[in-house]
């Protein structure tokens, strides 16, 4: 059966709102009823459909990224949100794979042409984004083997970069390819490739710190 979350939204505590709410909420349990929904939680909240830092929001989201959902029943569309917070909530939600049944439609939701045309760029945007980041570090490691660098000599060491306040990684091998005139940038992309999550300022800041040690 499909495990579902309504979610009914007000955007004020005044008492026609808490009607609202109360009536969100009866017909979305009627709906889910209609479509032999099993219903896993029912989150209700009152404020502004502009305001993406919303508990109700992070408990949803939680919920359909550990698979206790797969569904979300809404009223409509502005329920979930407003503006910018609209289409950023139905962009993870989309990542997510959530399929949305809202009663305006009563059945899944037809988005405007405007806001799929909007998801679409996003989606494009998020994708060329992944793609120039993997190419950077595939251009850092061809550079960093290039010049001497072994990958195979450091697997061993990948376990290093997990669970550690401090983050760890081979700082002889961080010296060694800045001596063949690697960026710091460039060094970064070679270590998140072995497996390190580091950034160019942490990879700068520990090389400095080597240095006034060695001087």
């Amino acid at each position: 059966m499909t495990k579902a979350i309504i979610y009914c939204r007000v955007s004020t505590e005044k008492e026609a709102q808490e009607t609202s709410i109360k009536r969100q909420q009866e017909e979305l349990q009627l709906f889910a009823n209609k479509y032999h929904f099993e219903i896993i939680n029912i989150i209700e909240e009152k404020q502004s459909g502009y305001e993406i830092e919303r508990e109700g929001i992070f408990e949803m989201l939680e919920s359909f990224q550990n698979g206790n959902a797969d569904t979300l029943l809404i009223q409509d569309e502005t329920r979930l949100g407003r503006g910018n917070t609209k289409i950023a909530l139905l962009h993870q939600l989309n990542r997510l794979k959530v399929n949305i049944y809202t009663l305006s439609h009563q059945g899944e939701l037809q988005l405007s042409e405007g806001d799929s045309m909007v998801l679409q760029i996003v989606s494009i945007v998020e994708e060329y984004q992944r793609k120039l980041h993997n190419a950077k570090i595939k251009r850092g490691m061809k550079k960093a083997v290039s010049n001497g660098f072994n990958p195979a000599e450091n697997l061993s060491n990948q376990h290093l970069a997990k669970g550690r306040e401090r983050k760890e990684f081979p700082i002889e091998e961080v010296v060694r390819l800045k001596g063949n005139n690697l960026t710091f940038q460039e060094i970064a992309s070679v270590l998140r490739g072995m497996g390190y999550d580091v950034s160019k300022a942490t990879v700068h800041r520990r090389y400095q710190e080597y240095q006034s040690l060695e001087n």
